[in-house]
């Protein structure tokens, strides 16, 4: 007799001691499909692997996981996403569900909730850890222009640069990733600083670490 497949979990994190400890609690239930450590792998591995859901981080090197989501939705891949992140405030999960992200879960509370919120999200429901359900819930309330979140005035290719700029990529390397000319990088980073009303890389590396691009 065959036995039901096990939906399989692709898992996007660069803590590998926290990538460990989650295939530990995961594979009882699912099957592992792999395991990236950044956004731009995550994309990679999500087209080539094909997993059922993803569990992924959101503040990771090269792109954002919430970045990542939004370029396989634009290439029309549907797959779940769960985020599993110690940013706690509110507005990091109503970006994520604005964009379409099927569970918000902190990391300190994965033993409890990250397999309630897999299964919701396996099931085309929505899990957000109950901690912060309150104040998202507010957040998404009010009535807010683009303004109340600055990434949102930025496009995705934009917020990809910005990014990279504050990991510390000179123009010439962005170019080389994103394959585009030096001076089209150059450009697009004077662009970024005047839409985000920035002055020096210093500020915009500020930037980035307050809304969650790259960590401290």
């Amino acid at each position: 007799m065959n036995l039901p497949r096990r939906p399989r979990v692709l898992i996007a994190d660069d803590h590998l001691m926290l990538a460990e400890a989650l295939k530990s609690l995961l594979i009882p239930e699912f099957d592992l499909a792999g395991v990236v450590q950044d956004g731009c792998a995550l994309v990679e591995a999500a087209a080539r692997l094909k997993p059922d859901v993803i569990v992924s981080d959101i503040t990771m090197p090269l792109l954002s996981g919430i970045d990542a989501m939004v370029q396989l939705r634009q290439a029309g891949d549907r797959v779940p996403f769960v985020f599993l992140t110690m940013h706690q405030d509110a507005n990091f999960a109503r970006r994520a569900l604005d964009v379409g992200a099927s569970g918000f879960v902190l990391k300190h509370s994965a033993p409890d909730e990250l397999i309630m919120a897999i299964r919701a999200a396996l099931q085309g429901k929505t899990y957000l850890t109950p901690q912060i359900a309150g104040e998202v819930l507010k957040v998404m309330k009010q009535m807010l222009d683009p303004a109340g979140d600055p990434l949102a005035s930025l496009t995705p290719r934009q917020r990809e640069t910005l990014q990279l700029l504050a990991e510390g990529y000179s123009a010439k390397q962005i170019a080389s990733k994103l394959l585009i000319s030096t001076r089209t990088a150059e450009s697009r980073k004077y662009q970024i600083m005047e839409i985000l009303g920035l002055k020096t890389s210093t500020e915009l590396i500020h930037f980035a670490i307050k809304h969650g691009l790259i960590a401290l």
